[in-house]
């Protein structure tokens, strides 16, 4: 685990580990690494009952770093998206111990599919969330399979093709947050509600969140790499490299639809 990207503390029972890659957590994969390290610490550690995800920063995490699709083969891509996708939720899955993210800031793309991956997200109300992939010449592919199971069908798909930035009242109306409280105060939430989940019984925690984690993921880990494999051939696309190149140099997309 690189401490330089990712700090990692127990206190209480409650793991805490702070995304710190200056300034916004851009994905890189060092930093999801460091990520995946630090919940399998959590995970092995018999002293852990409870995680919480929170950023060192005042952006929560602004999504991948656009060097790692920038010009790079597909190879490249999906190395990514495997630790980003799969491990992730492997990871996740398999914690038996309750995890929560707590946001206070702004929230975009990979930073998305990090936060959801957690049982719980406590945001701050001047908490910003979005999908701007469309905007860059990508998709936000694991969130064709998530977003409309949390919200439904129709909730999804504007923030999804749409591409801007909601609030958390609204992120909070669509069914995406557990709790909304003031600006400034979500780390302190969590660690409320993870001292109350680090209270019971540790074994029982485990058999129900396991069996918790069977109901709801029915065929999710085919259905992602269904996406996956779309987020590659998009991401392989001059249409994709155009945009890409465009946010970079701050001007507008001349797209060829190819």
């Amino acid at each position: 685990m690189s401490t330089d990207l990712v700090r990692y503390s127990v206190s209480d029972q409650i793991a805490e580990i702070v995304l710190d890659r200056a300034p916004v957590n851009a994905l890189s994969i060092p930093l999801i690494d460091a990520l995946l390290a630090a919940l399998a610490k959590a995970r092995d550690d018999d002293a852990v009952r409870a995680v919480i995800i929170s950023s060192a920063h005042k952006v929560f995490c602004a999504g991948l770093d656009l060097d790692i699709v920038r010009g790079k083969p597909a190879i490249e891509t999906k190395t990514f998206l495997e630790r980003l996708y799969f491990a992730l939720n492997d990871t996740q899955y398999r914690m038996g111990k309750p995890t929560i993210a707590a946001v206070d800031g702004a929230v975009r793309a990979g930073g998305m599919t990090i936060a959801i991956s957690c049982d719980m997200i406590i945001a701050g109300d001047s908490s910003t969330f979005g999908y701007p992939e469309i905007d860059v010449g990508l998709i936000p592919a694991i969130h064709f399979v998530q977003l409309p199971r949390l919200v439904g069908k129709h909730q999804a798909f504007g923030p999804l093709f749409l591409g801007e930035p909601f609030d958390a009242a609204t992120a909070f109306r669509m069914g995406l947050l557990s709790e909304v409280v003031p600006k400034g105060t979500a780390l302190d939430r969590a660690r409320e509600i993870a001292r109350k989940l680090a209270a019971k019984s540790p074994i029982v925690m485990k058999i129900g969140r396991d069996a918790f984690m069977r109901a709801v993921d029915a065929d999710f880990r085919r259905s992602v790499e269904n996406t996956a494999e779309s987020f590659v051939v998009v991401a392989s696309t001059e249409d994709c490299q155009e945009g890409l190149n465009a946010f970079v140099e701050k001007r507008a997309p001349n797209y060829k639809g190819r």
